[in-house]
């Protein structure tokens, strides 16, 4: 196919059949990061730049600024670039350093904040410096991902149509939640189209977004430190919390025996599937979303020093406990 924009190229049909890890099982890991801004967040900046165009909030050389700790500043920096758009991204030291330096690359303006919130993260900080920004400069459009209902209607439309499009009968969904406008785009589309659906929502121990005591995390992706405004928690069936430390494990794992290379917030999603599946049944169609590919965490996941550093050498040898369902 020939497109005329890089970020026009959303490649929602890849799928890989995982198989050995659920017993008995079908599991099917949808692999998200196979377009130009190699993450699912490309689909919920497409949506939110392309309604902020048609309700004349945004038009050509408008500004964007937006809060993000990789992958939509990422996704953002593609779109701004091919659309003529100026970017400033606000984000935080828990941004991988691959990223950051794509984001420059792309043309992006990056402001950092460096002062954890309340919680103990960084959202509070970020989303009060877009704040004063835009409260000084009122020519700046703050796309604001964790109330957009754009967000969530990108993976109602896209996402959740595609899984039902290619995999048909699904008996259970596990997706990560961090604006959670993938998953609640996702739950809008199975409780209409496919209500039997066990929609299960991942999140990382130290997130207060589905209530869990806050904590510190350090790896980007999932997790909050304000619950998003667009989170329905009632819309999932349930929500299992995941050490930071196992998920790790699982991104080394997965690499080492499947040759796959994956993002913190894929290695969370699988480490959860594990800690539920003698509760799923045998002959089970299963979706688990992958939101990204490893190549960003490589100084970070797959580097045996900042992981000994950041976690302990522990992590380095022994299996993960088990993620807690809540």
């Amino acid at each position: 196919m020939i497109y005329q924009r890089a970020c026009d190229i959303v490649t929602d049909e890849v799928f890989l059949e995982l198989d050995g890890f659920l017993p008995d099982s079908h599991l099917f890991l949808k692999l998200e990061g196979m377009n130009p801004a190699g993450s699912v967040k490309l689909k919920s900046a497409l949506g939110m730049v392309e309604d902020a165009e048609r309700n004349g909030v945004l038009w050509p050389g408008g500004r964007i600024v937006e809060s993000s700790s990789g992958s939509l500043g990422i996704a953002l920096s593609v779109i701004a670039a091919a659309r003529g758009y100026h970017f400033t991204c606000v984000t935080d030291p828990n941004i991988s350093p691959q990223s950051l330096a794509l984001i420059q690359a792309l043309g992006a303006e990056v402001v950092q904040v460096t002062r954890r919130d309340d919680n103990g993260g960084y959202l509070g900080t970020r989303i009060a410096r877009i704040r004063e920004m835009t409260e000084a400069d009122p020519g700046l459009v703050w796309l604001n991902q964790y109330a957009n209902p754009a967000n969530a209607q990108a993976h109602a439309r896209r996402t959740a149509t595609s899984i039902l499009k290619n995999i048909g009968h699904v008996d259970v969904l596990l997706v990560g939640a961090g604006t959670t406008g993938t998953l609640m785009g996702c739950t809008r589309h199975f409780r209409t189209y496919s209500p039997w659906t066990r929609i299960v929502a991942v999140d990382t121990t130290g997130s207060v977004t589905f209530g869990g005591p806050p904590g510190p995390r350090y790896i980007p992706g999932l997790g909050t430190s304000r619950r998003p405004e667009l989170c329905r928690p009632d819309r999932v069936d349930e929500v299992v919390l995941v050490d930071e430390p196992d998920a790790v494990r699982m991104c080394r794992r997965l690499a080492r025996e499947h040759g796959l290379p994956v993002g913190g917030s894929t290695g969370s999603v699988l480490a959860a599937l594990e800690s539920i599946a003698d509760r799923i049944p045998a002959g089970s169609r299963v979706v688990a979303l992958s939101p990204d590919m490893g190549d960003r965490y490589i100084r970070t996941i797959y580097d045996d020093m900042w992981v000994a550093d950041t976690f302990g050498t522990g992590v380095l040898e022994a299996p993960g406990a088990q993620p807690v369902a809540v």
